[in-house]
């Protein structure tokens, strides 16, 4: 199964990080996500996306709620969780 990217996870849907694609971030939105917790194997819920097509969208990691960029939520690919 080809993992879903984070940008294309239905609301509300938990999932796996399968991958991030580190070279195609710059250097302080990978060091970013690395501080908040992203890596593969990590559980992560798409919480809301803002109405306007390329604004932010929020996620649960953890216990934590964090706004990404469209472009940097493309960037992780994501294997749903069943259920």
């Amino acid at each position: 199964m080809v993992p879903d990217r984070l940008d294309t996870l239905p609301r509300h849907r938990r999932a796996l990080i399968a991958a991030i694609d580190w070279p195609r971030l710059a250097d302080p939105e990978a060091r970013r996500l690395r501080e908040l917790g992203f890596d593969e194997g990590v559980r992560v819920e798409v919480l809301h996306r803002a109405s306007i097509g390329g604004g932010p969208i929020a996620c649960r990691i953890g216990r934590m709620t964090v706004a990404l960029r469209r472009a940097v939520a493309a960037s992780i690919h994501v294997a749903p969780l069943a259920g």
